[in-house]
């Protein structure tokens, strides 16, 4: 038989000199160790597979042998040796990338990251605000910031007897040196608006403060114009200084001189019937005291304020335009009307002070019919210090849109809702509602001048919207049966404001300091006499309004009229219809500004303007008691 074969490998049948061997070597085993046999057995059969040798050799011999390259002993334990190998790599390579920028990062000296860097509109509401600076009036602040400007009206109110420290203090209006309160206050009103909407972006460029600043200016003086510790009153006083046409005496007409050397007599309008200039001045103290409330006795101060000049307003015996009859008035900021005013106040009293029966009168439907909201014409759809019907309407569908708050307000505010998107549909060129110039202006102005005081109020109303419906979550508005996204209001506005700041055919900026060119001839009385230590008299000066060379001042962030109709301008100082600024219109640039800037984010603060307003459902009653057995 064949003998089997355990070892592997071919099998043989033995021959006699085999068996000889075979006999010979196991006799000697007893003192030959397995390694001598292995090798015999190799003599025979040639070399033995890796296994084989495992069966012969001691199985630890033979593994060490096996393991000797593959494992590395770190003492404690044995790692194979690629796996030491990549381990050793991949902590290398994670110190290269991770480990080693770091280390550079932590030896370089800290640098805040650059912020991104601001668009036009950011710098150009830099210089905007500095415009208010340059018209202040009164004992001036050392860090007022205009060299050329100091104290000045320091006998303004003398002939006011009943006001301790007379009327000093305020804004002059434009390029004369009057200081009309009715157009003041709407201006306050605008500037509180735009930071109780929007005060993350004035923070965010850093003029946070200084808008407040210059709000707590002019409220600190509204509030000297009329007795603000009382409950009643009887007058206000609505304007300090001016003129009357075909006057010959020294005044703020007839003579061209700075604040600073002003001499002339400047006497004080004490107004006994206004509902329109109190109703006014009572939105700009309500606004205000929303702007203010971290500080909580100016802000309680503002509220009484405003509460008092609001109870001269709605007096029975008060109610005509403070205009009426005022040579000194009329001629200049003359109002059409008190009842717009109704309806501005009203919604602002109601925001500040969170008292229903200001939202109720707000919602009657005689103040819009009487201020002729609903009428659909060119002129009841324009914003401006005459007519705050359009403002007060979008201000309170600002509460429809977020609060909501229904039976009994919601027949109105939805009547507010809807005439807010038809002035908004109006702005659009497609529907022709109101002419635009060749250069695509609007004409808001309807052939009125200073066109660019109404422009800048629309471009903030359909920006504020336009916000109004994002955080909403609506994507657009409805103009009769065509759908229109709230960009279309977006590019309605940036295409105005570019225009003001100069994508025009005059290839100039209407703001004074804004870009290469600008006008540099403007009609203001303080910006176009040099300050040489000559006090000029009230004829002498006129040769600075009759003068062909620039003024010795820019007056930084000063809008102008702004062109004619034909995108025309003419940079000549006399003629105030294209080169004088206003305080009302440099509001509203300031408003829309800041609500198209994006350097500091998008969106309006959503709440703080609800703050003082209390739930306006009842709370849900609590939950029953457990049932027990």
């Amino acid at each position: 038989m064949y003998a089997a074969n355990h070892w592997g490998g071919s099998l043989e049948i033995a021959s006699e000199h085999d068996h000889e061997d075979q006999n010979r070597r196991n006799r000697t085993t007893d003192d030959t160790d397995r390694a001598s046999l292995y090798n015999i057995q190799s003599q025979h059969s040639g070399a033995l597979d890796e296994t084989q040798q495992s069966w012969l050799l001691n199985p630890d011999d033979a593994s060490r042998k096996k393991n000797k390259n593959k494992y590395v002993d770190l003492g404690c334990i044995q790692v194979k040796r690629k796996a030491l190998k990549w381990t050793v790599i991949a902590i290398f390579i994670a110190f290269v990338v991770i480990g080693l920028p770091i280390i550079i990062a932590k030896s370089l000296p800290d640098h805040k990251p650059r912020p991104p860097p601001p668009d036009q509109y950011t710098e150009a509401l830099h210089k905007a605000l500095l415009f208010f600076n340059a018209q202040k009036s009164g004992r001036l602040p050392k860090n007022n910031g205009i060299k050329w400007r100091g104290n000045s009206g320091l006998q303004d109110g003398s002939d006011a007897t009943d006001v301790k420290g007379g009327l000093v203090g305020g804004y002059y209006d434009a390029g004369d040196n009057t200081k009309f309160h009715f157009p003041m206050s709407f201006a306050m009103t605008m500037l509180s608006w735009s930071v109780i909407e929007y005060p993350h972006k004035y923070k965010a460029i850093k003029e946070y403060d200084h808008a407040r600043e210059l709000i707590k200016w002019g409220t600190d003086y509204l509030l000297r114009t009329f007795n603000s510790s009382a409950t009643i009153i009887d007058h206000i006083y609505g304007q300090v200084g001016g003129s009357q046409n075909g006057s010959t005496t020294p005044d703020d007409h007839t003579c061209w001189q700075r604040p600073e050397d002003m001499d002339y007599k400047r006497p004080s309008q004490r107004i006994q019937a206004g509902a329109d200039l109190a109703g006014e001045m009572a939105a700009a103290l309500a606004a205000a005291s929303i702007v203010f409330k971290d500080d909580a006795d100016y802000s309680k101060k503002l509220v009484k304020g405003a509460t008092t000049v609001w109870t001269f307003a709605r007096d029975g015996g008060k109610r005509s335009p403070y205009s009426r009859g005022n040579l000194f008035i009329t001629p200049y900021y003359n109002s059409t009307g008190y009842y717009d005013e109704y309806m501005w106040g009203s919604a602002w009293m109601y925001y500040a002070t969170g008292n229903s029966s200001y939202l109720w009168l707000a919602t009657q439907a005689g103040l819009p019919r009487h201020a002729r909201a609903f009428t659909n014409t060119p002129s009841q759809r324009v914003l401006s210090w005459d007519n705050k019907a359009p403002a007060a309407m979008l201000l309170l569908t600002r509460m429809r849109v977020f609060l909501n708050p229904g039976y009994p307000y919601e027949d109105l505010l939805r009547g507010y809702h809807n005439a807010t998107s038809l002035t908004m549909c109006s702005y659009l060129p497609r529907y022709q509602f109101f002419n635009w110039t060749q250069g695509g202006l609007i004409q808001l102005g309807q052939g009125r001048p200073q066109n660019l005081q109404y422009v800048v109020n629309a471009v903030f109303m359909a920006s504020l919207y336009a916000d109004y419906l994002e955080t909403a979550n609506l994507p657009g508005w409805y103009c009769g049966t065509d759908f229109f996204p709230t960009k279309t209001l977006r590019d309605f506005a940036t295409s105005q404001m570019d225009y003001i700041l100069g994508d025009n055919p005059m290839k100039m900026s209407y703001v004074v300091g804004h870009g290469k060119k600008f006008p540099t001839h403007v009609h203001h009385r303080g910006a176009s006499i040099p300050t040489n230590n000559i006090k000029y008299s009230c004829k002498g000066g006129f040769q600075w309004l009759s003068s062909g060379k620039r003024n010795p001042h820019n007056i930084t962030g000063a809008m102008v009229g702004g062109p004619d109709r034909f995108d025309k301008y003419k940079d000549v100082r006399s003629n105030y219809s294209y080169t004088e600024p206003t305080l009302a219109g440099n509001a509203g640039l300031v408003a829309a500004l800041v609500s198209l800037t994006a350097t500091a984010g998008d969106g309006v603060d959503k709440n703080s303007i609800f703050s003082a307003i209390p739930p306006l459902f009842p709370p849900s009653p609590p939950p029953p008691t457990p049932w027990k057995p």
